[in-house]
C-alpha cells in the first residue's frame, strides 16, 4: 500500500500551526499571571497538544479582558 502525501496541500497548515504555537506561547510568557484564566502551565499543553484550536482557544478564552 504506497500513500502519496501531497506535502504542497498539508505545508501551509503545519507552517500556520507552527506560528500560531509560537506566538501563543511569547503572549503567555510575556502575560502576567492576573492576565491568563487557569494556570500557565495548563495553557502551554493546550497550546503544545491541542494543535491549532489550542492557539485560538488561549487567544479566544484564556486571556482576560485588559482594560
Amino acid at each position: 500500500m504506497d500513500i502519496d502525501i501531497q506535502w504542497g496541500l498539508i505545508m501551509p497548515v503545519i507552517i500556520l500551526q507552527l506560528i500560531l504555537a509560537l506566538i501563543g506561547l511569547i503572549s503567555l510568557a510575556k502575560a502576567s499571571p492576573e492576565s491568563v484564566r487557569g494556570p500557565k502551565w495548563v495553557w502551554v499543553l493546550v497550546i503544545l497538544f491541542g494543535n491549532i484550536i489550542g492557539s485560538i482557544a488561549y487567544f479566544a478564552v484564556g486571556r482576560r479582558e485588559q482594560g
